[in-house]
């Protein structure tokens, strides 16, 4: 629910925290009639102490104003005419105001939505239904800032102790150096007489023994100051690592499965912006407080004072260098992933980025990356640590590139845009694993330093699993491999170990989200057409989807062994049915005109209680990528007895020569689509056509299809010379090849 119409419910003290939000500096109405523009915009993607991210702010200042004045120009009568002025007056009030200084509107529309979730947040228990339905991605982030918040005011903090540390030492030093003067003066007491060092020897021992003594004082309170600023230093990289572990192993982590499943068809990943906000808000933080470490030891340096205060430090400066070292290698990130079925000699892209490079300046000294394919087995020792340098499973051809710092978006990234593996060098293959089984991966790695050469970093990334093909005709069994990948792999694992088994509905989840994907379609698949696909699978009569519930498929059963009785996978099955519906049959998937997913006695059970000449479609059993149209009719060899007919499979080749809503129009003896829908009604609006009349004295021919047993032609001779193709209809299973006659029209 919108955070504005919870806001509009507050009631009391919450209320009127609420309005006191808004004000000449933010109008309330603009709030409101903007609620929806506001809340929709990625403010915490901009970062508030970067002056580089100014432009980012004016255009959303821009585009605030644009939608305060579109909004004024569609009001209308009375009370619309001043609506209009008045938001009008809002729209040239804010451009004079913020127009210099555009980052100060971001801040104050965050301070305002912030609070306002804040309001929400406290009047609505968790049980309430309007407590209920608080986004909890808006909360989420909104924890994630507040921490950040934290730390911020943290890090002010122990800066304010250092430079209040600094103060005392240097004074503490003058009056050391004080002291040693007044030992120097006592000390050329010697030289005098008696009499004159009697007379002045008191006074200086006395002011002697002032001075050490709030030397030895000052000289604890110094210690206790620097212990203090440690312990305030511990608490802050604690809270850091715990940050930083939230947006690392949490949200990147989370993107990252979520590129994974794109791959599989799932929605895409989302961009980047509010992740690189959130580590770039990591690295500035992280890197005032080394600097503020390193400050400290300066000063211990500078003043030694016996203590643990040298450890400590020690400690805070080897954490402080892990949490930066983690937060680099953990940000350079693939951006957009190879082409995970990827053919030799064939160009492909890819693109890196470095989501602290901006913030870090490693863009003055711009990296170079390199691009290399390496093996399952190389990639577990490269993650070992073991020693695999120059190790390469091919040769990749344009594999290296400069990483780009683009001004506009603030990102630091590598475009590789003419990649091309050239060749391959396969490992042995264990069992029955095919060469489409084998997994590789491309290795982007790099090198820069950060703070003048202080700190040199070595990053590397690997790509999801590729799988190399040299053929068209090995894609589908490649890209079965990715998909089972892609779906099954567990965080962290190692390279690129999956489950050999996984329960029914997991699997039916990932070739649902295949399916809609490969077909563009919202219409995906139906229990009824799982349970089909369960049969086929496990060869069961079962049409209980209970009874598959708790079933397990095996790797082997997906996409290695055949199917009972044929010569082709269930993979190989479900990917011909899905490359048919992509190329051919989209529209009429949509539409809902097709079943697809019946078998033979399905079709004849849900054909015998329907009127003659009722139809449907269905996928063919036999035959990869093929759909037939079943049918009740009279049976001409005995009168009075209805049968269901199967007109053998069309394939892609079919349909590129006559589409199946034209070939439906040939057949005037299907008559409804299953269960009693006009044939017309549904298909007509894809039917090609017809042609136009003679030109010339040129009769243009026609190709029509007919079943010879069922055949009425009775062409209108305006329409130029038809020409017949037959094609065989059989009550039984047809499994030779096509066999198509070509008939002059009688």
């Amino acid at each position: 629910m919108a955070v504005w119409i919870q806001a509009q419910q507050l009631q009391g003290d919450a209320l009127h925290q609420m309005q006191s939000l808004y004000g000449q500096h933010f109008p309330i109405e603009v709030r409101h009639y903007l609620s929806q523009w506001i809340e929709s915009q990625l403010w915490d993607a901009i970062d508030l102490e970067n002056p580089q991210e100014e432009f980012k702010a004016k255009r959303l200042l821009d585009s605030l104003i644009q939608e305060l004045q579109n909004k004024a120009e569609h009001q209308v009568g009375e009370d619309g005419f001043l609506l209009k002025i008045k938001l009008g007056h809002y729209a040239n009030q804010l451009k004079s105001t913020y127009d210099r200084c555009p980052l100060e509107l971001v801040r104050c529309i965050k301070h305002i939505l912030y609070t306002e979730q804040r309001l929400v947040r406290e009047a609505t228990n968790s049980n309430s239904p309007v407590g209920g339905m608080m986004d909890s991605m808006s909360q989420k982030y909104q924890q994630i800032n507040q921490a950040f918040e934290e730390l911020r005011l943290l890090t002010q903090d122990t800066e304010n102790d250092l430079r209040k540390l600094q103060h005392n030492q240097e004074y503490f030093i003058i009056q050391y150096q004080e002291s040693m003067r007044i030992q120097a003066q006592l000390a050329s007491l010697a030289t005098l007489p008696p009499a004159d060092r009697q007379l002045r020897e008191p006074a200086l021992l006395s002011k002697k023994n002032t001075v050490e003594a709030w030397l030895t004082r000052e000289a604890n309170t110094l210690q206790k100051y620097r212990l203090d600023l440690a312990e305030k230093h511990q608490k802050t990289l604690q809270l850091l690592r715990k940050q930083q572990t939230i947006i690392l192993d949490d949200e990147l982590i989370q993107w990252k499965r979520r590129q994974q499943l794109a791959g599989n068809g799932g929605p895409p990943e989302g961009g980047l912006d509010i992740l690189q906000s959130w580590c770039e808000k990591l690295a500035e933080t992280i890197w005032q407080n080394r600097q503020q470490i390193r400050r400290a030891e300066h000063l211990r340096q500078q003043l030694p004072i016996p203590g643990p205060i040298e450890e400590l430090l020690n400690e805070l400066n080897s954490t402080i260098t892990d949490i930066i070292s983690t937060l680099v290698t953990s940000t350079f990130i693939i951006e957009k992933q190879p082409p995970q079925v990827l053919k030799t000699q064939t160009k492909f892209a890819a693109t890196v980025r470095l989501l602290v490079g901006g913030k870090l300046n490693v863009h003055m000294n711009p990296p170079q990356v390199k691009a290399t394919i390496i093996s399952e087995q190389q990639a577990k020792a490269l993650l070992k640590n073991e020693n695999t340098r120059n190790d390469s499973s091919g040769e990749i051809l344009n594999n290296n590139c400069v990483m780009e710092y683009h001004q506009t978006t603030g990102t630091l990234s590598a475009h590789f845009r003419n990649m091309s593996l050239k060749r391959i060098k396969r490992s042995d293959r264990r069992g029955a694993e095919s060469v489409t089984e084998e997994k590789f991966t491309i290795l982007f790695e790099s090198q820069f330093s950060v703070g003048s050469n202080e700190l040199v970093f070595q990053v590397k990334t690997l790509s999801l699993p590729v799988v190399v093909i040299v053929h068209g005709s090995q894609d589908n069994n490649a890209t079965a491999t990715v998909l089972w990948d892609n779906a099954f792999a567990e965080p962290g694992r190692v390279p690129f170990l999956v489950p050999d088994k996984v329960l029914w509905p997991q699997l039916c989840e990932v070739i649902n989200m295949k399916y809609k994907a490969e077909v563009q379609s919202n219409r995906g698949l139906s229990e009824e057409n799982l349970v089909f696909l369960a049969q086929k699978a496990f060869s069961s009569s079962s049409n209980n989807p209970d009874d598959y519930r708790s079933m397990t498929m095996t790797w082997s059963q997906f996409n290695r062994e055949s199917l009972p009785g044929r010569n082709f996978t269930f993979w190989q099955w479900f990917d011909g049915v899905m490359e048919l519906t992509k190329k051919h049959l989209k529209p009429h998937w949509n539409d809902g005109a097709i079943l697809g997913f019946v078998n033979k006695q399905q079709a004849q059970d849900m054909l015998m209680s329907k009127p003659n000449g009722t139809f449907l479609l269905r996928f063919s059993d036999s035959e990869i990528g093929g759909i037939t149209i079943a049918w009740v009719a009279e049976n001409p060899n005995k009168a009075g007895e209805r049968m269901v007919w199967n007109l053998m499979p069309y394939t892609t080749k079919d349909f590129t020569i006559r589409s199946l809503a034209d070939r439906i129009s040939d057949l005037n003896h299907l008559l409804f689509l299953y269960p009693d829908r006009p044939k017309d009604e549904v298909f007509s609006k894809y039917y090609t056509p017809p042609l136009s009349k003679a030109v010339d004295g040129y009769v243009k021919p026609q190709i029509k299809q007919v079943v010879p047993e069922f055949a009425t032609a009775n062409p209108d001779p305006a329409s130029g010379n038809p020409t017949y193709m037959d094609q065989g209809a059989s009550p039984a299973p047809v499994s030779h090849p096509h066999a198509y006659g070509i008939y002059p029209a009688m």
